[in-house]
């Protein structure tokens, strides 16, 4: 694994290495959008569009990329995003990406779509964020937030951009479904990738047994493994901001918004008292063709007022994190090339990953003439037609 992780020079080089390491169905899941993957690919390639300006001959010989978020100072203005069933990706997966970031001190979010319960991986990084998808009913948004709290989380992150179930093809094209339906298929899999079958799937199933989906409700939900189990994402299309609203009266602590594209929803979260929102298109997988987060943060930061704008989706460089910031963005996540990070080294891979785009956020500010994140704005940028 040492010599492996040698060679991983960028966030991109991972993604090479988890393609051989998962299994097919799993590097599928990970790496694809939806329906077409335009708004994947429009995603990525956002940020090319923006140029970097320098300004020469200044003292840049002590930057400074920390940033404080609800509280707590981070360590680099880049963080590690929520993503789903990152523990039968790599071992552990939740944990693994919980003790880097809390090594590295940078911002974790969790995802309630895990498997492995979020008081287990708070105790590893009580700093983390937790992110919800909410269930169904008031009593059922009540008692996961109450859960949450009882854990002593100190930010709740709602995703507001999953109100009906998305069309990934690509999943059902590479024979991906969750809970996973034993097939020969399935097994030729495991055997055809040995690493990730003893280094990650059976030593699970040793470790803590079968796994379940943890923590889409206050209760344990369906096994991943199942030959009539539903992973239930349905019922959901009838949320409102009512129920923001909601929980936002529940909820002691910070609370962010996830998803937000449009600037009337960033009025919407001003008025009811949300502390930061994540501009967000759930990095390409929800709605094809849908609009890349850099082109209308500038638009949701002058809506947004105090709250704390925060970016993902697509951010794969330092320079990419320093066009949102430039364009008023306090902090930027990243979510893929972390997942395969863990996938292939484990705590050591995402502690690699995160001191490779941190260097690069502090080499490129350098570069640039902008000894602090402060220092970046819209002057240092120009969009290419």
């Amino acid at each position: 694994m040492r010599k492996l992780l040698q060679r991983c020079l960028s966030l991109n080089d991972f993604e090479k290495h988890a393609q051989r390491h998962l299994p097919h169905p799993l590097f599928a899941y990970v790496s694809g959008g939806v329906e077409d993957n335009i708004a994947l690919q429009n995603t990525l390639n956002s940020y090319q569009r923006f140029c970097l300006i320098p300004e020469n001959m200044v003292d840049v010989s002590q930057r400074d990329i920390a940033v404080e978020l609800f509280g707590h100072r981070y360590a680099a203005p880049v963080g590690i995003a929520p993503m789903g069933i990152s523990a039968i990706t790599g071992f552990q997966g939740d944990i693994a990406l919980a003790r880097a970031a809390a090594s590295k001190n940078v911002p974790f979010i969790m995802s309630g779509s895990s498997l492995m319960r979020l008081e287990d991986v708070a105790a590893v990084n009580p700093a983390m964020w937790f992110q919800a998808y909410l269930p169904k009913t008031l009593e059922e948004i009540d008692a996961l937030v109450d859960r949450v709290k009882r854990a002593g989380i100190p930010v709740l992150v709602v995703t507001v951009d999953t109100p009906v179930k998305a069309n990934r093809e690509n999943n059902v094209r590479a024979g991906f479904a969750t809970p996973f339906r034993p097939s020969l298929a399935l097994a030729w899999q495991g055997v055809t990738h040995p690493r990730w079958l003893t280094g990650t799937l059976i030593k699970t199933l040793i470790t803590s047994g079968m796994p379940y989906f943890e923590n889409n409700n206050a209760v344990r939900g369906a096994p991943l493994f199942s030959n009539n189990a539903v992973r239930d994402f349905s019922g959901r299309s009838h949320l409102t901001w009512q129920h923001i609203e909601h929980i936002r009266q529940r909820w002691p602590g910070a609370m962010v918004i996830k998803g937000i594209l449009s600037r009337n929803d960033a009025l919407r979260c001003k008025a009811m008292g949300i502390d930061g929102i994540v501009v967000s298109n759930h990095g390409g997988r929800q709605l094809d063709t849908v609009i890349p987060p850099i082109y209308v943060l500038p638009e949701i930061v002058e809506a947004a007022g105090d709250m704390t704008v925060m970016l993902d989706s697509g951010i794969r460089r330092g320079t990419d994190a320093i066009k949102a910031l430039s364009l008023g963005a306090k902090a930027c996540f990243v979510g893929r090339p972390f997942n395969y990070a863990c996938a292939v080294g484990g705590t050591a891979g995402v502690e690699l990953a995160i001191d490779l785009i941190s260097n690069e956020v502090s080499r490129d500010i350098g570069m640039l003439g902008a000894p602090k994140l402060a220092d970046l704005s819209e002057k240092h940028l120009r969009y290419i037609e």
